[in-house]
């Protein structure tokens, strides 16, 4: 009797515990090279309030100076064919995208950049100086490409990516990966373009969110990991499913002393 009481213990409490897949793409069959494609590699296009790092040179100094001084520090340098470029200084400047996709640029004025991707604002850059100077060369970079991991994760933060390209793996392992409570098969990403705000539900137990346009992060992207129904329980009702166990434990010594 008291042997068959243990069973029916320790069952329960077996049963009682909810199945966590703690593994990522758990999906891929074990002992398996598994290839395909990058397909989903999407360059990031200039959106309303990035700002954007931008240094022209060419072979005429004074020239470069028209187009770099937007009014914060410059850092100087000289390249191997003897041209000087101006570079903006990220901290004091950067050119900031309005909600229009205008950016004030010296001498140009308002030029848009909002919706392309950096090669395109390139091109359009040099055509449009290259009326004013010869051979201009331009460079764009994000200054503020962040992206954002909160809920269940050991390290949440807003991480600035010098790279400007960062998969959502890179993002998770950055903010120190998931805690155990982490729902994995139900991570929500939040992300705003075009004056639009899109949530996107995302499976890391499959291997097809390898596929996914959302498996590449863009900037200002917000990844929030859900808890689980366990750490959900956990926080509402510790509590009161610590007096039931309190309960249930003294209704058994109870049962088992008045039997033997």
């Amino acid at each position: 009797m008291k042997k068959n009481l243990f069973y029916l213990l320790t069952l329960f409490t077996l049963f009682s515990c909810s199945k966590r897949d703690l593994a990522y793409f758990s999906d891929i069959p074990e002992q398996r090279v598994y290839k395909e494609k990058i397909t989903n590699s999407i360059e990031p296009t200039i959106q309303a309030d990035d700002i954007l790092g931008i240094t022209v040179s060419s072979s005429n100094p004074e020239s470069n100076m028209l187009f770099n001084n937007a009014g914060g520090g410059r850092s100087v340098a000289q390249t191997a064919g003897g041209a000087t470029t101006y570079e903006v200084n990220a901290v004091n400047a950067g050119y900031l995208v309005d909600q229009n996709g205008y950016i004030d640029f010296p001498v140009l004025g308002r030029i848009k950049l909002g919706g392309m991707t950096k090669p395109e604002a390139k091109e359009k850059l040099n055509r449009e100086l290259s009326k004013l100077v010869l051979d201009p060369s331009v460079n764009i970079r994000f200054l503020n490409f962040r992206v954002t991991v909160i809920g269940e994760v050991k390290n949440p933060s807003t991480f600035t990516i010098p790279s400007e390209k960062i998969n959502i793996l890179e993002a998770l392992g950055l903010a120190g990966d998931m805690t155990p409570y982490g729902m994995r098969s139900n991570v929500l990403l939040i992300r705003e373009e075009e004056g639009v705000r899109t949530l996107s539900r995302i499976n890391l137990n499959s291997k097809e969110v390898l596929n996914s346009p959302n498996f590449y992060l863009r900037q200002n992207d917000v990844i929030y990991v859900e808890p689980n129904k366990t750490k959900e329980a956990q926080a509402t009702t510790n509590t009161r499913i610590l007096t039931y166990l309190l309960a249930a434990t003294s209704v058994i010594t109870l049962v088992i002393s008045r039997l033997f």
